[in-house]
């Protein structure tokens, strides 16, 4: 039987299926890389007709609202992305910083029950079930607790084991999507970034990965590449938020198998895929894939029983004692917590974890390079994780390991992988700002 006779008098229009949304109504909408872009555009469409809606959409690569426009549109976000970053740090967007992730819950401050949960699936397989395709998040709940639900059907979308499903029974109304659901734009890197990760990414996987280890590995410039780094690994572990380009290449080859996982042993456990489609066909249907609801891969207490988790996460900046800025440059949002933190806590409690930073020594601003290893963070910088928990800061010019270094160590070992031509500077700044020799 065809999807569309299966869904019955469920499918309609994109313009007929947001229609349930009224005024003073709260939404909820999948995000990043689960954006279903031809509701949110039909909705958007639909701003002359409606006052007061609160959207929540996290991580959104959707623009509800543009530079100085006033909509019928509240919206609230807990990541930052090119789509909203201004109206973040304009005040025009609610912006909810967290790091606090629970299996099956939403994040406090979020809609609990609300009005109407948009999302994209895949069409229903024949016993009605459709996938979540690349991005579960926080759909299962959701699609318990709106209202109303409203899909739009993917006819590519992958299926994974996990929770990756909804049964159509538990959606209200269904629309054919018109437009793909996107990623995070990504500016190219220069030669000079390309070299730098490379570098990076070999000593992290040279020197702070072991065969049998777990990873986890965060979106960022460096971290998002790593994949690139493991083939000579064996029997590794995937745990992680996000599975980024590269890392189900390595799943075929055999360098992750899960074999030593203490949790879903033989797995690659995670929330979403951010990777190019074309390298959706390895993971659809395969069985070494399962996706779990993201305050499920992020609760710490999921992540500490495994064994030997590494944490693999960027910095914007690191000051001299080892904190670790990854959401702010001073006061300005850049992007989120995401599970940074959480990840950060669990690698530090796992039986042989470790907590590793990486990030370019320095950047060019202006024509003038800039150290991102800082003897003190900007004025109201947010840290992202306390240096208590940094346990290895990577750049292209070594290691530094701060786990069980006093604060006069570190700030040596920091300044050591600072870039040569700043290393003097900071050891000034550092002198004038501490009151010793580093």
């Amino acid at each position: 039987m065809d999807w569309r006779q299966m869904v019955g008098d469920k499918l309609m229009s994109p313009q007929d299926a947001v229609k349930e949304v009224k005024s003073g109504d709260k939404v909820s909408v999948g995000f990043v890389n689960v954006t279903p872009f031809t509701l949110c555009q039909a909705l958007y469409d639909r701003g002359s007709q409606l006052e007061n809606v609160r959207i929540d959409h996290p991580a959104p690569l959707f623009p509800w609202i543009k530079p100085g426009e006033e909509g019928p549109f509240d919206l609230w976000d807990l990541y930052a992305t090119v789509m909203d970053r201004e109206m973040v740090n304009s005040g025009q967007v609610n912006y909810l910083p967290t790091a606090r992730w629970r299996k099956g819950a939403i994040p406090d401050g979020f809609l609990q029950d609300p009005d109407v949960y948009m999302l994209p699936v895949s069409p229903p397989d024949r016993h009605g079930f459709c996938s979540f395709g690349p991005g579960v998040f926080f759909s299962p709940t959701y699609c318990k607790r709106s209202k109303t639900v409203i899909a739009e059907v993917h006819e590519n979308f992958i299926r994974t084991g996990g929770e990756n499903y909804v049964h159509i029974s538990q959606i209200d109304r269904m629309c054919e999507a018109v437009q793909a659901t996107g990623t995070f734009p990504v500016q190219p890197n220069t030669e000079e970034e390309n070299l730098v990760t490379e570098v990076i990414g070999t000593l992290v996987a040279t020197e702070l990965v072991n065969d049998g280890d777990t990873l986890q590995l965060g979106i960022g410039t460096v971290a998002s590449a790593m994949g690139a780094f493991l083939g000579d690994k064996a029997d590794l572990g995937l745990h992680t938020e996000i599975i980024t380009g590269g890392i189900a290449d390595l799943v075929e080859q055999g360098v992750f198998t899960g074999k030593y996982k203490t949790l879903h042993p033989g797995k690659v456990v995670a929330s979403a895929a951010l990777i190019p489609i074309e390298e959706w066909p390895l993971i659809d249907g395969n069985p070494s894939y399962e996706f779990y609801e993201f305050g499920y891969i992020d609760d710490v207490r999921t992540l500490v029983q495994n064994d030997n988790l590494v944490a693999i996460n960027n910095a914007l900046m690191v000051d001299l004692t080892g904190q670790v800025a990854s959401e702010t440059i001073g006061p300005l949002v850049w992007t989120g917590v995401g599970g940074q933190t959480a990840f950060a806590i669990a690698a530090n409690y796992s039986d042989g974890g470790r907590s590793v930073t990486v990030l370019p020594s320095s950047h060019m601003i202006n024509g003038e390079r800039v150290s991102r290893i800082v003897p003190a963070l900007p004025e109201a910088a947010v840290v992202t994780v306390p240096r208590t928990l940094v346990d290895y800061v990577v750049t292209e010019n070594g290691i530094a390991t701060l786990r069980g270094k006093t604060t006069k160590q570190r700030m040596g070992e920091l300044i050591a992988v600072a870039h040569p031509d700043l290393q003097s500077e900071l050891r000034r700044e550092a002198r004038n700002l501490y009151g010793f020799d580093a």
